[in-house]
């Protein structure tokens, strides 16, 4: 029995980036011998163990073969007779193809180091093409660590995106990935690449559906909606790590997609038709309600946000009440990080300032530095108490005003 720690571990330390979890294959030795040297099995669809002490996951080398459509269509062998080279080939990319030995030793077959010294996802084998959730996870590899694709991979990419095969994926595979390239370094790459070789239109239509669609010139110098999206991405990723905020900028304009032909480069009601696609975007990739809810109100009101200072006090006290801020003040900051995005996601607009939200923000804490257990409310009841805690509010949002004027 031979034991070589594989995979993302072994290519994070070649990057020099800390290793937090390592996995193991185990070659030459069967699930009751695993079991007899006490190894807990947690794997379902093929025998995966669990170390008694390290809690790391330790599997047998295997081989996979298709047999059916989508992720879970695959028989595996895990036979004692599995080399650690099948296994690695069974791997989708060469830069996850590399082992490492008990004595230190890196055992590459397919060249995977040579590959990112050169910042390259290159795929390992034909077999590439048999799972469709690759699309994804080469789109987000390349995203993680800004990777350019290989083109006799690129090609691959395309020839499953001309296929039914995406759509066999389970939601929650997409989801998964999806999330994971929302939180790496360059997740605009993520959406390139898969526009890039069409999945984007397969996956997310409604993002790609923007690409094309042109917006006044006069807000919004780079003109494509599909490029201002991708923009606002990048701007979200430089001042917020939070994956929600990235994703409330991504979709913030999905209803531009939607505007009829005739009124364009106007696009009038976008906002409210974009909550609509952003739930049945939602719904369809069972995305998780925080995200959800924090997309639906930057799409609803990103434009009130970059209007807040021409607005009336009792408008203000309205758009607080919408976006539930006081009940919610760390979603509200959220919310302003997706609209500064949005402000700054424009050709000539990255470095400039978002006042806005500093006054929006500062409207609020006004509303809540208001004392509503005073004296002032014990003789009322019910309606009145509210009634009369949004005239403060109002009035609290007035003087902030007023202090701006000065």
């Amino acid at each position: 029995m031979q034991i070589y720690q594989v995979g993302g571990a072994v290519r994070d330390e070649l990057l020099g980036f800390d290793v937090k979890d390592r996995d193991w294959v185990v070659v030459g030795a069967t699930p009751e011998q695993m079991t007899a040297l006490g190894y807990k099995a947690v794997g379902r669809d093929f025998p995966v163990f669990i170390h008694s002490e390290t809690g790391e996951e330790y599997a047998l080398a295997r081989t996979e073969r298709k047999t059916g459509p989508g992720y879970t269509g695959f028989a595996f062998d895990t036979s004692e007779e599995v080399t650690l080279e099948q296994d690695l080939e069974r791997r989708d990319i060469t830069i996850n193809a590399i082992a490492r030995d008990g004595n230190g030793n890196l055992i590459d077959p397919f060249n995977g180091r040579k590959d990112l010294e050169e910042k390259i996802i290159r795929h390992v084998s034909a077999a590439f093409v048999e799972d469709p959730l690759r699309v994804l996870r080469a789109a987000r590899f390349a995203a993680q660590f800004n990777f350019a694709i290989a083109g006799e991979t690129q090609s691959l990419l395309k020839e499953i995106s001309a296929t039914d095969e995406l759509e066999t994926l389970a939601p929650e595979r997409v989801w998964t990935e999806t999330e994971k390239a929302l939180q790496t370094a360059q997740p605009r790459r993520y959406f390139e690449v898969l526009r890039e070789c069409a999945a984007l239109a397969k996956l997310f239509p409604e993002i790609d559906r923007l690409f094309g669609v042109p917006q006044p010139e006069r807000h919004h110098p780079e003109i494509d909606s599909g490029v201002h999206t991708l923009m606002v991405l990048e701007q979200a990723t430089a001042i917020a790590g939070d994956p929600e905020v990235r994703f409330a900028a991504l979709v913030h304009d999905l209803g531009k997609g939607t505007t009829p032909q005739q009124v364009l480069p106007k696009h009038h009601g976008h906002e409210e038709r974009g909550v609509a696609l952003i739930n049945n975007l939602c719904d369809r990739l069972r995305i998780p309600n925080r995200y959800r809810d924090l997309a639906v109100l930057v799409s609803r009101y990103h434009l009130d946000c970059h209007r807040i200072n021409e607005m009336k006090a009792t408008t203000v006290l309205r758009k607080l009440e919408g976006l539930d801020a006081f009940r919610r003040p760390e979603r509200f900051d959220r919310f302003l990080l997706a609209c500064e995005a949005d402000a700054r996601g424009r050709k000539g607009k990255e470095l400039e300032d978002y006042p806005q939200a500093v006054l929006f923000r500062k409207y609020l804490d006004a509303c809540l530095a208001l004392d509503t257990n005073s004296t002032d409310f014990l003789d009322l009841e019910g309606p009145q108490i509210a009634e009369r805690i949004r005239m403060q509010r109002t009035e609290a949002i007035r003087k902030v005003k007023q202090g701006e004027a000065v």
